[in-house]
């Protein structure tokens, strides 16, 4: 079981996330607010952290941007979890220090496959490498 720091503004983005997750047994603190999710990182480091790129407050370039310059965050795995699908967007992700990216739409099964892996330390993309769903 992992913990995990879930930062998604959609009510329907974070409930599939949450269910998936859970269900595969997993604790995910769900928060709606950048500033909130990092706030709550900080508290009590994740073993992972998914991040909405648009949300409110802070973005999640923004929260991935912190996490990477704060000693007690530096080394949590990041998803990036956005509709924002752009190949510049996901390079600057990238470069901020995010280690995957899945766009939205999604399938969960995928995500959750996709974040075991970061969990496992099966995958860790900072490169700038582009990798396709």
């Amino acid at each position: 079981m992992a913990r995990i720091i879930l930062a998604e503004d959609d009510e329907l983005i974070g409930q599939i996330v949450v269910d998936r997750f859970f269900e595969a047994g997993h604790a995910v603190g769900w928060l709606k607010d950048g500033k909130e999710a990092l706030d709550a990182m900080l508290f009590r480091a994740p073993d992972l952290a998914i991040l909405d790129q648009n949300m409110p407050t802070m973005s999640g370039n923004l929260v991935l941007r912190q996490m990477r310059s704060s000693e007690e965050l530096v080394m949590v795995p990041v998803l990036m979890l956005t509709a924002v699908a752009g190949e510049s967007d996901q390079k600057i992700a990238y470069y901020d220090g995010a280690d995957d990216y899945v766009t939205k739409p999604f399938d969960p099964d995928h995500l959750l496959l996709r974040a075991e892996n970061l969990l496992e330390g099966k995958i860790r993309r900072t490169s700038g490498e582009i990798v396709p769903d």
